[in-house]
Order: structure tokens, then sequence, then C-alpha cells
């Protein structure tokens, strides 16, 4: 090594969450890679996306950074609460049961009931934790050097060239610059822009505006209202700031001549509750506005390249999915390079695998934003808008519709063997398209009324699938049918393991219940997401579902383990606290 050349195996653009996230992983699992990450800020510094999903925490906990942000004392987030859909109402959606929350000192572990909640972060801390902690691993970290130009030899990326004069060259590269995307542009990569998703966001910070909602010990929900031109975004994030923004459509933005500062207070002004909120609050007058615009990326992956988090694709903040897309990509590719430093698996096998989950992953989530959109009657101002959304995505309202275009993409993209779509488990997904249907209609599940599954893999090919576990991407096992996966992991495995010995749904039951017992989960949360799994599976076609009048129906009900439900039932639970888990089905 030349002083003018750095040397190493991997090379990270950005040293944010996907920055820290990729190089901690890379050297917990094999610390004699040398990781390098160039950032062209010095932390701490402020950036806007602060509310996390449950789905970032078991990531967290694998990086060994968990006790660390826990320690920082952010808001613990249980839920969002939400002025959206058909009616003007309030509507809560909670990740945990509020009257099952159980008040504990801080810092907590990651166990139990802290296993289904979320953050609230205060970026500038939250970053500077999460790079602290890939260093403390021993990652470098170029702070205030900026990447002024990728060489490149075809889809090779042969070197990046600092601002400091020297060229950082590595086996693999990363691209986690965000919207700026280095390599993306570089390799010149096109990236499908929704046209109707083009928003602009405009935020300040505020010290001591009121939390709308206090859930024991720190614990609280993001709110956000709609406007008839857009939504607020009221999110706490420590004890006394809160980080309070407007979204809206650029287009409608432009149209009004009003400036930047002008329509933020505008908003801020008719939305009653938040003006309440912020009764003796002070604003820190630093108001910040950026481009808000979904996209994905053609190929998230080239020779010896990734894009991961915004620079591979971005699905609108309503969904609050930014970190998780963040996160969990930048796991995704430090798995696949620690596989391809291994050499045992198929390479070009690990590069396509690694392209298609993370933008099957991106484009759900785009999905789901489309439909947020269109659905929203709060939007007088921009009901053209909204149905130029649904009529460009190709929308049908009927929410048995919408359900099958939201589904397209498959279950699962985040963690193989759950039920989830676009970040959402499979029930409260359901209960939304009920919410934001016009005329109430229902979309109902499946497995209601049944009572006896069985295993259907006619014509299915077995196949294997991978999936992230300890530092090793290991083949689970799999069948493809139709253009649709079914793959035997996680909640999944246990479902398909328990039809191959019973098909009535008490005796499937108790094999469940006995299998989550066995492996220290919640028998009753476990259940909750093993029947979600079940009504996927029957979705698809992998299990036929029917009636057989020797055993009793199965009765489901929505409530999942996102519990979503008006924001006075919500207050009501608050209050009595200490009520029994409701199940997600009886019989």
């Amino acid at each position: 090594m030349s002083e003018n050349t750095v040397e190493c195996d991997v090379a990270i653009i950005g040293a944010g969450p996907v920055g820290s996230t990729c190089a901690t992983l890379l050297r917990k699992y094999n610390p004699d890679l040398r990781v390098v990450a160039i950032e062209k800020e010095v932390f701490p510094r402020e950036h806007v996306g602060e509310s996390l999903l449950p789905v970032i925490m078991p990531i967290l906990h694998e990086m060994g950074v968990w006790d660390d942000i826990e320690r920082a004392n952010f808001p613990v987030k249980l839920g969002a609460s939400f002025t959206w859909g058909r009616d003007h109402d309030r509507w809560d959606l909670d990740f945990y049961p509020v009257e099952l929350w159980k008040d504990e000192p801080r810092p907590a572990r990651f166990e139990g009931q802290r296993r289904y909640t979320a953050f609230q972060v205060e970026r500038a801390i939250y970053d500077d934790i999460l790079k602290r902690h890939a260093q403390s691993l021993g990652a470098t970290v170029l702070e205030g050097v900026r990447v002024e130009r990728v060489g490149r030899d075809g889809d090779r990326v042969t070197g990046l060239d600092l601002s400091t004069g020297q060229t950082v060259r590595a086996r693999w590269y990363v691209d986690g610059s965000g919207v700026v995307g280095m390599l993306r542009r570089a390799m010149e990569v096109p990236r499908w822009e929704p046209e109707e998703l083009r928003n602009i966001a405009i935020w300040d910070y505020w010290e001591n505006a009121q939390w709308a909602v206090e859930i024991g010990t720190g614990g609280t929900r993001i709110q956000v209202r709609s406007l008839p031109y857009g939504w607020i975004w009221f999110i706490p994030v420590g004890e006394t700031r809160t980080s309070i923004g407007l979204v809206c459509p650029s287009a409608y933005y432009r149209d009004t001549g009003l400036s930047v500062e002008e329509i933020y207070h505008k908003a801020l002004g008719e939305q009653e509750e938040i003006r309440a909120l912020l009764e003796g609050a002070t604003q820190r007058g630093d108001i910040r506005s950026c481009k808000d615009w979904s996209h994905l990326a053609d190929r998230l992956v080239g020779e010896n390249w990734f894009l991961a988090g915004e620079s591979a694709g971005f699905a609108d903040p309503i969904l609050s999915a930014g970190l998780s897309l963040a996160h969990g990509s930048a796991r995704d590719a430090a798995y696949t390079i620690l596989e391809l430093e291994r050499g045992e698996l198929d390479r070009d096998w690990l590069l396509g695998r690694y392209n298609d989950r993370n933008r099957r992953n991106i484009e759900q989530h785009i999905r789901f934003a489309q439909f947020w959109y269109s659905a929203n009657s709060c939007f007088t101002d921009l009901a053209e808008h909204c149905r130029r959304i649904a009529s460009e995505a190709g929308l049908r309202l009927n929410p048995r519709q919408a359900w099958r275009w939201l589904s397209q993409g498959g279950f699962s993209t985040e963690q193989a063997g759950l039920a989830s779509v676009g970040s959402f488990d499979l029930a409260s997904a359901k209960q939304l398209l009920e919410r934001f249907d016009e005329r109430g209609r229902k979309v109902g599940m499946l497995i209601d009324g049944k009572n006896t599954f069985r295993l259907n893999l006619a014509h299915a090919t077995k196949s294997t699938t991978g999936v992230l576990r300890d530092g090793r991407i290991v083949m689970a096992d799999s069948y493809e049918r139709g253009g649709r996966t079914l793959v035997v992991t996680g909640v999944t495995g246990a479902v398909v393991r328990a039809l191959e010995q019973a098909s009535e749904f008490g005796a499937i039951r108790r094999l469940l219940t006995g299998f989550f017992r066995s492996v220290g989960e919640d028998p009753d949360r476990g259940l909750n997401m093993a029947v979600q799994a079940l009504e996927v599976m029957v979705e698809e076609g992998w299990v036929l579902a029917s009636y057989d009048k020797k055993y009793p129906r199965l009765q489901v009900r929505f409530e999942g383990s996102h519990q979503m439900r008006s924001s006075e039932e919500g207050r009501r639970a608050l209050e009595e606290r200490g009520g029994e888990i409701r199940f997600v089905f009886r019989v």
C-alpha cells in the first residue's frame, strides 16, 4: 500500500445505517476482512428518517449494538396513529397490544415485549452509535472524505478516487451513499420513478412539544395526520425533541406558489391535533426540504459491486420503511460478500439472489405506497391525483382485487418464513384494505369457517432457497410452482411440519403450540403468526382448506400481531391495561 492507495477487501461508500450495518456484519463474521467506509460528513450529523420498524430490531441485536441503542433512551415505538382512508376518524396500528405493555426500567434487554417494538431515533445520535460500533469491530471509517470519482472497467469498479487525493481499491464495493447513488450513477444503471409518487418533504425540529400519547416508560406512537393536500408526521425522537414534517406532491407545492416555510406553517396551523401538541413548544427554525421520490434501480449488482439502501431504491415514507430497507439490504449485502469470499456457493446464484430478493422487497413497498395514496379520501385537494395513481398502478379498489395486486410480488421478502406484505403482517394488511375501501367491503380470510387443511405439493418442483443465518446463507428446502415459492423455514416451516402430521386444525394447533414452546417463543404469538402463514399457503394453493362437520369451524378475526383499532378503542385499552391477548382465531 502506497500513501496514495488504500487497499482493502470491501469498500463502502457511506457510513450511515447501510455502511455501518454492512461493515459491522462483515467484521463480526470474518474479522480478517479489511473493510473501509468512506463518509463525506463528519459524525454526528443530522438526518431525516427517524421512525424504525420492529423488523430492524433483530438486525441491531445481531450486530451487537441493540444495547447501545437502548441506552440512548430513544422513545419506544409501539405503533402509529393515523388519520387516513375511508373515514376521517383516527385509528391506531400497534405492533404490541398497549394493554399488555408492562412498565420496565430502561435500559431494557432485547427480550419479551421489546422484541416486538421499535425505536423513534434522533439520527445524529443513532447513526453515530452505529458508526462507532463498526469501528470498534475493526472497520476503518474515513470521515469528512468525499468520493470524487468511481473508476470503471466495463461492469467492474476499479477504484474510488477520494477528495484526499488517495484511491481506494477493493475486491468488493457497496454503495451506501443514499439517494446520491454514486455507484449506480457511475455504472449507468437506470431507475424507475413512479411519476405519481414524486413528493417533497419539509421538516423541522421542535422542543417541548407534547407527546400525543405516553405508554408506560418511554413508549409512544408516531402521529400521521392527513390534510386535503398531504400529510404531517409527528415523531418524538427524544425526551424533549420532536421531528415534525409535511409530505405533499411536488406538483401541488409548485402550484401553490408558496415558499417552503409558508406551506409548512400553513399545514401545522390547519391540523388541529398537531397544532394543540405544539402549544408552548419552540421551533428550531431551520426548516429543511428534500425530494421524496420513490424509485427502484433496474439492477442492484454488478461484477464486483452492490447497491444497498436508498441507492437501490426507496418507498414513500408513509410506510416508515426507509431504515428497514437500508438495514435489511446492507445485511444481505454483507452475507452475500461473506459467501463470495468463502467460494462455496455459486457466484451467479448469490448475485442473482441478492438482486431479485431486494428488488422485489422494494417494489412491494412501492406498491403499498401507491395503494395508500390512491385510497386516501382525506386528500380532497388531491382527488384527481389519487385517481391518477390508481389508474397508472392498475389498481382496483375492490379489496380482494387490491389484495391480489399487492401480493403479486409474493410474501416474506423481508423475513423468510413469515407472512408479510410491505412491512405489514398479513392480518393488518388485510385490515388496511378494508379500512381504505370506500364502501367498507371485506377482504376476508380464506381459512375462516374451515377446519381441515392438507398440503398440496402436486406439480411443484422441490428446490432450495438461501436463508440468512449466523453469518451464512444456508439452504432451506423450498417448492416452486407457477411463479410462487414456498420456503420451508421459520413459521412457515413449522406449519408445513405440522401439516405433515395432522390435518384437523385442533391437532395442528397442538403441534404448533408444542413447537413454539420448545423454541422459547410465546405460544399465543407464535400461533398468531402460524395462522397467518396458513392463510398465505391457502391463498397460493400450497394448502387445500375444507370443512369437516365432525370438527368445530375455525373462526378468524382480524387481530394480528399488528393490532388495528380506532384511537378511542386504543385509548380505552391503554386506560384499562392488563387485558388478555385476543387471539387471531377461535374454534
